[in-house]
């Protein structure tokens, strides 16, 4: 076990689940681990407990929905391995996501939970067997030694309920004991215990002070009912939280490599070095960012955009880690491996998500440990009372009030609706970081959306063309594209696009950076394109001719003779955003538009949306300013932007949304990350936050509904033991179950791209 401890201090096994990040003046690593034997919140806190004050421990949170630990180290002062001990004598182990995560890890659990779950089930059916001729028959009618024969062999087949199929509740409970504290199992193993020693006793002496009376049925019913529950259960919560552990662990663990001789040879992931050349099979995912070394590869890269359609990326184009290579077989040139890759941030916002825990669920992880003591109080009083009034049922009494007020739902209440939510979206191409977001989402009244790169698109287009007498528009353009053709500046690429295929004269071109461009052609005619200033014109005389448009950006381009056209362009409104717009305002949401720029423009792209809230010319500071402003009025306000130059406004939003490609690698501010840039998946989110909300109600009404309903009836002595832990297992069940639906988000169809010919005439 110990070298199994310091295969976790290996730097080649930590890249995978540790990083170095800033704590204060000094840098800690944080690992991301799983915790493997956990079962509810109450083991969380023991593991929580076992890690917190320890030399070298900055921090340590364990998420009891998932079974992660977020652990906050410093090197200098522990090892992984010493810390991983310490929790192993709690009974838990810590592994690394990707082991945890593996099929035969996987398998290894599930087969030992199912070996669990016959023996209760079989065990069961032979005691009912047993037991049943007493239930249908007359005292005196069976024999003594008949009766007691059957009892007898009830408590043999018993034996093996008690000591292997129970054997996770007693670990559990014992475990929590040692360290002075009550879990959620500690109830149940009491219970469990309670019920096999008395029945033992009155199984070897009837006329005992016990009693005649046995319960063999009913443990091993109750056992049973409560194993196949917590089956389900943890299928459920693999369910749940499985789009993100799928999303998380896409990787091979092996590809193969390219030798200097040509010939291939298979290697480990953690064996690959930036350079290598690997080859990619069919339905593989790739490994690490790099380039496609083959003519061409057909990728599925829905990871990064939400989008489920197959993307070409010919020769020399890029491919990134977790996306699929859908037909063929591909050679690539890694770029990024490990941690530098876009994958590796996506995951880290992931598992940051699954290793929140939200508001409502740390309240009632707080309610669960209180309520745990009173219920073992109750117990005990019902217990009491019972024995003065029905000394035969005051043990069945107070069992089943151990059994039914187990508080396993209302932990899992909240949790697992955020995850489930959180999963759905990260499917969609969506990240959630922070799992409480959804709360405040769903709270939201007002969203702002920033404008360039938001409710625009990220390239400007040629909206109008001005000419001078004799020339036309088509003309005009493509004398500036042959000038434009030789510069990537965005104005140059959009006059380039308006043009399409046209055949277009060769020029020798200099471009003059930050102004425009400059040529001349072979009759030796000097062409300018670019601003006003460069091309040598009079931008005000311009603006009282009519040759160009106020306030509004424009590209001039001029030849020896002066003024040939003026360029009139637009960033272009996204075309998903009038939808988006009205969706949001269906919700009874109010929409505002927040810029740093100008006026004017910032009114052409409002006006157009029915946005009438526009502040503009807003420095940053001003944006945080507005905002605040906005929320001392009471508003709720969800800020969404391009995730670049927004970080303060985005901070201090109730909920922040990141549009593009970009935001993983560059804002870390953001709650979510839409990777698509669709505006309407800002508003599925908001849609997707209230539904989560709703179920997040629904589960707690229900687990305080249930409680209500099953205590009073247990301390009435009308609940035996084994309908006690049917109804603690359904009650964990239809709260997962419910959290379930919030998984079966529906894809919408993405917008098509707006074709480059659908930009307005020139006029």
């Amino acid at each position: 076990m110990d070298d199994d401890f310091r295969v976790l201090d290996d730097p080649l096994e930590q890249r995978d689940f540790t990083q170095v990040c800033a704590q204060g003046d000094r840098p800690v690593h944080e690992s991301i681990l799983m915790v493997q034997g956990m079962y509810c919140a109450a083991c969380a806190d023991t593991v929580e407990a076992a890690l917190a004050g320890r030399p070298g421990v900055v921090e340590a949170q364990v998420h009891a929905a998932t079974r992660r630990l977020i652990l906050r180290w410093d090197p200098a002062r522990t090892r992984l391995s010493e810390l991983a001990q310490a929790v192993g004598r709690t009974g838990y182990r810590l592994l690394p996501m990707q082991q945890a995560l593996g099929v035969g890890e996987r398998v290894r659990e599930t087969r030992q939970a199912l070996w669990r779950l016959f023996v209760a089930g079989f065990c069961m059916m032979q005691v009912m067997m047993y037991t049943w001729p007493e239930y249908v028959t007359e005292p005196g009618q069976i024999p003594p030694d008949i009766v007691q024969l059957l009892r007898w062999a009830s408590w043999v087949l018993s034996l093996p309920v008690m000591l292997f199929a129970s054997g996770p509740f007693f670990a559990s409970a014992w475990r929590d004991l040692k360290r002075g504290r009550i879990g959620m199992d500690t109830p149940v193993a009491v219970g469990i215990s309670v019920t096999f020693v008395a029945s033992s006793l009155a199984t070897f002496d009837p006329s005992g002070p016990w009693g005649a009376d046995i319960w063999f049925d009913s443990l091993t019913m109750f056992v049973f009912f409560l194993l196949g529950g917590r089956y389900l259960e943890f299928k459920l919560r693999d369910r749940t939280a499985g789009a993100l552990d799928a999303l998380m662990n896409r990787l091979p663990e092996q590809c193969e490599r390219e030798r200097a001789d040509g010939s291939w040879e298979r290697v480990s992931l953690k064996r690959l070095q930036v350079g290598d050349v690997v080859r990619v099979e069919a339905g593989q995912a790739f490994p690490g960012d790099g380039v496609v070394l083959s003519d061409a590869a057909t990728v599925d890269e829905a990871l990064l955009t939400g989008e489920s359609h197959p993307i070409t990326r010919r020769q020399g184009e890029s491919v990134v880690a977790g996306s699929y290579n859908l037909a063929g077989t591909v050679r690539v040139r890694l770029e990024r491996l490990g941690r530098d890759t876009r994958f590796a941030q996506i995951v880290s916002l992931m598992e940051q998500a699954s290793t929140d825990r939200p508001r409502l669920a740390r309240l009632a992880d707080r309610i669960a440990a209180p309520f745990l003591l009173l219920v073992l109080l109750a117990a005990g009083l019902a217990a009491a009372f019972w024995w003065t009034v029905d000394p035969h049922r005051a043990l069945a009494t107070a069992v089943a009030v151990l059994i039914v007020t187990c508080p396993c739902a209302l932990s899992l209440a909240t949790p697992a609706a955020m995850l489930a939510a959180a999963g759905a979206l990260a499917q969609r191409g969506i990240l959630t970081r922070r799992l409480q977001a959804f709360e405040a989402l769903a709270a939201v009244d007002t969203v702002v959306f920033d404008k360039t790169g938001t409710l625009t698109q990220d390239r400007v287009v040629v909206r109008e063309v001005q000419v001078r007498a004799g020339w036309d528009a088509e003309r005009a353009l493509q004398a500036a594209a042959a000038l434009a053709r030789a510069s990537l500046h965005p104005v140059s690429r959009a006059i380039v696009a308006r043009v399409g295929d046209a055949a277009l004269p060769t020029l020798e071109v200099t471009e003059v950076p930050g102004r425009g461009l400059v040529a001349r052609d072979a009759h030796g005619r000097q062409w300018r394109l670019g601003s006003a200033a460069h091309a040598g014109l009079d931008e005000a005389e311009l603006v009282r001719t009519g040759r160009s448009v106020p306030d509004v950006p424009c590209a001039y381009l001029s030849d020896d003779d002066g003024w040939v056209a003026t360029f009139v362009l637009d960033e272009g409104v996204r075309p998903e955003a009038h939808d988006a717009v009205a969706r949001l305002r269906a919700l009874g949401i109010e929409v505002r538009l927040l810029s740093g720029d100008r006026l004017g423009a910032a009114q052409r792209v409002a006006r157009p949306l029915g946005i009438d809230a526009v502040v503009a010319h807003a420095s940053p500071e001003r944006k945080l300013a507005e905002v605040a402003r906005w929320q001392a009025q009471g508003r709720r306000v969800a800020m969404v932007g391009d995730g670049l130059n927004d970080g303060p406004v985005l901070a201090r939003a109730d909920v922040s949304f990141a549009l593009g490609h970009g935001a993983p690698l560059t804002q870390t501010r953001a709650d979510f990350v839409v990777q698509s840039g669709r505006l309407t998946d800002v508003v599925f989110v908001i849609e997707r936050a209230r539904a989560t909300m709703r179920v997040v109600r629904q589960n707690l009404a229900w687990a305080a509904g249930y409680n209500a309903v099953a205590v009073p009836l247990a301390l009435l002595g009308w609940m035996p033991p084994w309908a006690a832990g049917l109804g603690m297992a359904a009650s964990s069940l239809l709260v997962i179950g419910n959290a379930m639906r919030l998984s079966r988000a529906t894809r919408e169809a993405a917008p098509p791209a707006p074709a480059l010919a659908s930009a307005p005439s020139p006029v």
